[in-house]
């Protein structure tokens, strides 16, 4: 299997003319991790003619090596390219996909140019316009309504991927122990959370709607295509010419789900990011719910990821005080009632 590097840039550049991603003759210029990546290894390849984005998933977490991780993330992040690109107003929003390896799980997108992640909601003050808030919206509203069927596609079932995650949400947060002291991340947390660990019904509550989450469904069922982690890391706020404008990225944990499950993310990191009350009315108000969506469900969604992002180990930049990630969690303890 091939492996990626960065300083190798002869192999690199050899492997994308062999599959024709590059012209024979097109000659690298330079090579660049693009931000932060934690899950996989990504580069920025930079050619005289253009700029690709080349992603490779291995069996583990990039970032923490001794994370296991299913090591056909990427495929399953391509089939999603792959299925929205006929679809003009998903495709508009997203990387314009260019091929997959699924041998050696590498994906190769179009570069989005010069952007920022919409991480900086977190930061106290930073706001959302409500033409972003409509457009992330209908975004959603768009995929759960072309892709609602009887007869999910198993191809992106993700199971292994969801299986995951599904630890990082439903399980480990709310362990009494999981070797993480949330007093290093704030005074008082670990008190705090303490509360919501110790809950038996609480608990028995988030492991029935993580059970939908981690349910297969089958022909017969009506399910949707999901994005998976529609949050603020996965939305780019873009500058560069044509591209510029909100887009969204990395479907890697995309499944055929309960659509609830998107919206309730969104809708808890909107929260989380101390977005206005208006805001989250208008994702209320405006996204088209497909056939059999449930708001408690969409609700209890909701208060699991605000519950996992604020006591669990995958912390956010949040410039919260201790009082107000108090209100938030009593908030998202009275939707899972």
């Amino acid at each position: 299997m091939l492996h990626l590097d960065i300083e190798r840039i002869n192999i690199l550049q050899d492997y994308l003319r062999r599959r024709g991603w590059l012209d024979t003759e097109e000659v690298i210029s330079s090579v660049e991790e693009p931000g932060e990546g934690k899950m996989n290894v990504t580069l920025r390849v930079t050619t005289p003619n253009r700029t690709l984005i080349v992603k490779q998933s291995r069996e583990y977490v990039e970032k923490f090596s001794a994370i296991p991780a299913p090591g056909n993330r990427i495929s399953n992040e391509g089939r999603f390219y792959q299925l929205i690109q006929p679809v003009a107003m998903l495709a508009s929003y997203m990387p314009e996909f260019l091929g997959i390896d699924d041998e050696n799980n590498i994906l190769v997108l179009r570069d989005l140019g010069s952007n920022r992640p919409y991480t900086f909601l977190y930061e106290s003050g930073q706001t959302l316009n409500e033409t972003e808030v409509a457009e992330l919206t209908n975004y959603l509203s768009e995929l759960h309504l072309h892709f609602l069927t009887d007869h999910p596609n198993p191809a992106l079932a993700n199971r292994d991927m969801r299986i995951l995650t599904y630890d990082h949400i439903f399980n480990s947060p709310f362990l009494d122990e999981n070797g993480f002291d949330l007093d290093t991340v704030q005074p008082g947390l670990q008190q705090l959370a303490m509360v919501y660990k110790q809950d038996t019904k609480l608990k028995k509550v988030i492991q029935e709607v993580g059970s939908l989450y981690l349910a297969d469904y089958q022909a017969g069922d009506l399910t949707t295509l999901l994005h998976g982690d529609y949050c603020p890391k996965n939305w780019l706020k873009a500058t560069a010419g044509q591209f510029s404008g909100i887009r969204v990225i990395d479907p890697e944990r995309c499944f055929y789900g309960p659509p609830e499950f998107d919206v309730g993310v969104m809708m808890a990191h909107l929260m989380l990011a101390q977005q206005p009350g208006a805001a989250l009315e208008t994702v209320l108000s405006i996204y088209e719910k497909p056939a059999g969506f449930n708001d408690i469900l969409r609700q209890r969604f909701t208060g699991v990821e605000l519950m996992r992002r604020l006591i669990g180990i995958r912390q956010l930049p949040l410039g919260l005080s201790i009082d107000q990630k108090q209100v938030l969690l009593e908030e998202a303890h009275r939707m899972l009632q």
